[in-house]
């Protein structure tokens, strides 16, 4: 059998293979929540073969939404949907897990599709929060720097959000502290300029993001996955790197974390990414050798043999799909062909394998 095909257990959870669905948004909620878009496009990868299916960047609070058109965990309201998801999607053997998010300074956007700029108040966007009064283009307005108070709001709303998702049914959580949001916000000298106890030195930068675990962790099963997703590098000069993501990892493991989800960048504008197909698979490799961690690699990872290689030299135990997803919401499934594998299909299906 490939790798990639191959069953994972972390923890009580036994995945049929390395295939995961890569967090993606798509805009397409009402106040937070869920609708039928959401169950067909995520029960559809369900069907398609993967065995992880992470919902997208879901906001723990009104205020972290990236757009009005994000999902939510910030009310009882969000539950029911989500549990039908979730129920559809065990039901088809994948395993059910939710990214809890907040975008800080980068909330308050519009669409994609309509633009993807800043909403001013009086188009519905609203006041955003960063660990710094630092806005991320010239023609945003200014956050609001988060006080004592604003802090513990957000560590609490993590929790809260997590305590739901137990509720709903999700199997594994993941924290997203990568792209440019409020936690990355607070690990990087280029967006956070405090100089209380969350700025400064490494060890204040990523105060914020491991109060946030340990409180997820008060609610959070013992026995299920608990992710954390990092941007590995600013791709920036003088802002976070690959050294600290390392440092990072090593007390996340120590904490309690059972894998990183390893990005990159999102932060500034002024970013200088060197796109290639695998280009961010050496920051997964690295925290994979260096911390012994478990690690996800994603990014331009468009091929079965392709993550297959990845995961036979070692450089990743799960690989996270993302638009080619989108492109082929059987991924898995048709991998398994490419690869020689046998693969149990949807009894729907069969005629078709």
């Amino acid at each position: 059998m490939s790798k990639l095909l191959s069953p994972l257990k972390i923890k009580d959870i036994t995945f049929r293979n390395r295939v995961a669905i890569s967090p993606m948004c798509m805009y397409s909620a009402v106040e937070g929540l869920a609708n039928d878009w959401h169950l067909v496009h995520l029960g559809s990868r369900a069907v398609g073969g993967a065995a992880l299916i992470i919902q997208e960047a879901t906001a723990v609070s009104p205020e972290g939404r990236i757009s009005p058109g994000d999902l939510g965990l910030w009310d009882d309201a969000h539950i029911e949907m989500l549990g039908r998801m979730n129920r559809f999607i065990h039901d088809h053997h994948a395993v059910a897990g939710i990214q809890l998010a907040h975008a800080g300074r980068k909330a308050g956007c519009a669409k994609p599709w309509e633009g993807g700029k800043q909403l001013k108040k009086h188009e519905g966007g609203w006041l955003t929060v960063a660990p710094s009064a630092l806005s991320l283009h010239p023609d945003d307005d200014l956050p609001l720097e988060l006080d004592e108070d604003g802090i513990a709001k957000v560590i609490a709303d993590f929790r809260s959000a997590a305590g739901r998702a137990v509720t709903a049914g999700y199997k594994l959580v993941e924290i997203h502290a990568a792209h440019g949001y409020l936690l990355h916000q607070f690990l990087s000298p280029l967006s956070n300029h405090r100089t209380d106890k969350y700025g400064g030195s490494i060890e204040n930068r990523i105060r914020l993001l491991l109060e946030v675990v340990s409180e997820v962790q008060t609610v959070w099963p013992q026995n299920l996955p608990l992710f954390v997703r990092i941007s590995a590098t600013d791709w920036a000069e003088g802002g976070w790197n690959a050294d600290e993501a390392v440092q990072l990892a090593s007390i996340l493991k120590n904490l309690g974390v059972d894998l990183i989800d390893c990005s990159s960048g999102g932060l500034v504008p002024h970013q200088k990414i060197p796109l290639g197909p695998g280009y961010q698979v050496p920051f997964a490799e690295r925290l994979k050798k260096e911390t012994g961690i478990l690690t996800g690699s994603v990014g331009l990872i468009t091929e079965a043999q392709q993550a297959e290689d990845i995961l036979q030299k070692g450089q990743a135990d799960m690989i996270l799909i993302a638009r080619e997803s989108l492109r082929d919401p059987y991924f898995a499934l048709n991998a398994a062909k490419i690869l020689g594998d046998d693969m149990v299909w949807p009894l729907q299906y069969l005629r078709a394998k």
